[in-house]
């Protein structure tokens, strides 16, 4: 039954989040935001919003270990489980811009978050993210804004013009059904969310297992589904350039902005192994540069089978150590 609640929560989590994207996204078409600017905002957080959902509510209930697994986890399924299932579809092309920019912004992210979790070595006290640790995070994601704002401002004016006049405003009061799905998107995500965090929590007092466990493996795959799904469908699109930008920059909002917000609501403590779950997903961060200069350009479906066979072997460690 636990289970059952369980499966029920992240489906809600993802039904919740696709709800509020959609009506988030009508709401800015009737005022006539362009969409440029709609996927620059309200899709990129429509698709972390069940992450945010999941650790707010668990620093809120005092389940730190589980938010922190769930986005420690999440940003390991997001490259190698999400990239290597789109990579067996169609290789996947990954462009200069991401490599010479937001790769090396999530390789430094993941690097600082490393070293913030290494308090036992560095400081003799026992692991923890608190709020200072949380503005560090914050500040990254500052630089992260002003990057993509600038690149917003670089826009070809013009274009904007014409997305403009091709979505005028407009003064329809028929616009309740899209505030009708934001509304249900929160209620979906707040429901979802408690249901995943509660009972997450006691399958893993159940299994005698750390809530990290839980949340590194079982939450995390299930609130990394927006990705998986928009990258398969941009592999099967033969569009799979996108595959990278959302899974950078998915793994960039958890790191910089998720777990900072979480840390301010309570400190989150580091679970057993929760800094070599921090140094795998550096790791294959770190794969796609040589992939990049070594395979001109191109993730093929060898290199997507070795993500995914990382994915499972690290995965069935850990649940083999848990």
């Amino acid at each position: 039954m636990l289970w059952l609640l369980l499966l029920l929560g992240i489906f809600l989590l993802l039904a919740g989040g696709t709800s509020l994207v959609r009506g988030a996204t009508g709401i800015a078409d009737a005022y006539g935001i362009p969409p440029l600017v709609v996927g620059l905002t309200v899709v990129a957080f429509g698709t972390s919003a069940p992450e945010l959902v999941v650790n707010l509510l668990g620093a809120f209930q005092g389940e730190t270990e589980l938010a922190f697994g769930n986005i420690a986890g999440s940003n390991i399924a997001n490259i190698a489980l999400v990239l290597g299932s789109a990579a067996l579809i169609t290789p996947i092309a990954i462009e200069g811009q991401i490599v010479r920019r937001e790769v090396p912004l999530l390789m430094l992210a993941t690097a600082i978050l490393l070293v913030l979790t290494l308090d036992p070595w560095l400081r003799g006290e026992n692991s923890l993210l608190d709020r200072s640790d949380g503005f560090v995070l914050l500040l990254l994601f500052c630089v992260f804004v002003y990057m993509t704002a600038m690149d917003f401002m670089r826009v070809d004016t013009d274009m904007l013009i014409t997305e403009m006049e091709a979505h005028p405003l407009t003064t329809n009061t028929s616009r309740s059904a899209e505030w009708g799905f934001i509304v249900a998107g929160l209620i979906g995500l707040t429901v979802g969310g408690q249901l995943t965090i509660s009972n997450g929590s006691e399958i893993a007092a159940d299994m005698g297992v750390s809530p990290a466990i839980i949340g590194l493996i079982v939450v995390a795959v299930g609130t990394s589904m927006p990705e998986l799904v928009t990258s398969i469908i941009a592999a099967v699109r033969r569009e799979a350039d996108l595959c990278v930008g959302n899974v950078i920059g998915s793994n960039i909002f958890n790191s910089l902005m998720v777990l900072p917000l979480s840390s301010f609501v309570s400190p989150l403590s580091v679970p057993d192994y929760g800094s070599l779950d921090i140094f795998v997903s550096l790791a294959l961060t770190l794969a796609l540069v040589p992939i990049f200069i070594f395979g001109k350009a191109i993730m093929s479906r060898k290199v997507g089978a070795l993500f995914l066979l990382i994915y499972i072997t690290y995965v069935s460690a850990r649940l083999a150590f848990a």
